[in-house]
């Protein structure tokens, strides 16, 4: 089966088979050894990263490495009155927005349709009130597929000495981040997508001077990274990690390396996913969103053709071999989404094409 949705991926064999290994205690020293080497491999994965930010290891989804990394806002004491403004155009932004709700965090969005860009004049306008010490954005928003405008958020985050914090999560391992020009505090993100690991270890990638620079924001005690980072200092996790999905990360990060980086793997991508929105074109089949450059490599979305339902659309293609993703909200009879991350290569990609054209026949 070759999973076409925005995570878990398809593994591949030398991923998969690293899960095989012996088992482990969290709680001995060759596990704390592990986990120190995939920090030091995460840091590497964008060299501009490695001289100030530091990866704190969860065992969480992406959501939950999301919701970890709002425990860097201040709670309302240490706060001095200022604000989070959220800049929100589908799912995640506005699950963001709700993170910060009940964490009791004062908060503003700007918010978009979900086929529109991110509004930066409003951001522009919100900003320059000196209200705000964070924004808030999501870089691949994968409700529709778009990348959105991070160098111009950021340009914005950089010109109102405002930091940002990003959800990477589809978008780490697999499309450019620019750590200084976006004036970037935290980013978030899996193993499960660009990284091509396996589901149930998260992590964000912080600026070192935050933990010492202020108290810790968070509201939870499982999700709270300054406790995280200090005990990883050492390797260990203040809670039980998952062993054998930390197994497959390490090996993750290691093909990541021998297959060129995340600029090799954004290469693959961008690969893949024009032969796809080629061969969709030539079948009749429109992208969802009227610009076609403003989406990521790692995923598309594309509308539905006259006559074809989601579910005959995806159990056509399951049946064939393939897992495609299907809208969300008011989108889910209109699109459907098809993502080349994981082990996935062209000859898949030509196959996907014969099979969407039999279930259109």
């Amino acid at each position: 089966m070759k999973l076409l949705n925005p995570g878990p991926v398809t593994l591949t064999a030398r991923v998969r088979e690293a899960m095989l290994r012996p088992d482990l205690c969290h709680r001995e020293v060759e596990f704390a050894a592990m986990c120190t080497r995939i920090l030091d491999r995460l840091r590497a994965v964008y060299p501009e990263a490695a001289a100030r930010y530091v990866p704190v290891l969860l065992t969480s989804s992406g959501t939950g490495a999301v919701e970890a990394m709002l425990s860097l806002v201040p709670r309302a004491e240490h706060a001095a009155g200022k604000k989070v403004l959220v800049v929100a155009n589908g799912v995640y932004g506005e699950r963001a927005a709700a993170m910060l709700t009940a964490q009791g965090k004062a908060h503003d969005v700007v918010a978009s349709a979900w086929t529109a860009p991110m509004d930066l004049p409003a951001v522009e306008r919100a900003l320059a009130s000196g209200a705000y010490a964070h924004v808030f954005a999501v870089h691949h928003e994968t409700t529709t597929g778009r990348l959105n405008d991070l160098d111009g958020l950021g340009a914005l985050c950089k010109r109102f000495d405002v930091k940002l914090l990003l959800d990477a999560v589809s978008s780490f391992g697999g499309e450019r981040i620019r750590f200084d020009d976006w004036n970037l505090e935290a980013c978030a993100a899996t193993a499960n997508k660009c990284l091509h690991g396996v589901p149930g270890v998260a992590f964000v990638l912080v600026d070192e001077a935050v933990f010492t620079a202020r108290p810790s924001g968070a509201t939870s005690v499982y999700l709270d990274l300054y406790r995280y980072r200090k005990e990883q200092k050492t390797g260990f996790s203040p809670f039980t990690q998952a062993v054998q999905a930390t197994y497959a990360l390490e090996e993750a990060l290691l093909e990541l390396e021998d297959q060129g980086g995340w600029e090799g793997r954004h290469q693959k991508y961008a690969a893949l996913a024009g032969q796809v929105r080629e061969g969709l074109y030539a079948l009749g089949i429109r992208p969802f969103l009227d610009d076609a450059a403003s989406y990521g490599a790692t995923l598309a979305s594309y509308r539905l053709p006259a006559g074809l339902s989601y579910e005959r659309l995806h159990d056509h293609l399951k049946n064939a071999g393939f897992i495609v993703y299907a809208g969300q909200g008011p989108f889910s009879g209109e699109m459907f989404r098809v993502a080349v991350m994981g082990d996935v290569d062209a000859a898949d990609m030509a196959r996907l094409l014969v099979e969407i054209r039999a279930a259109m026949a």
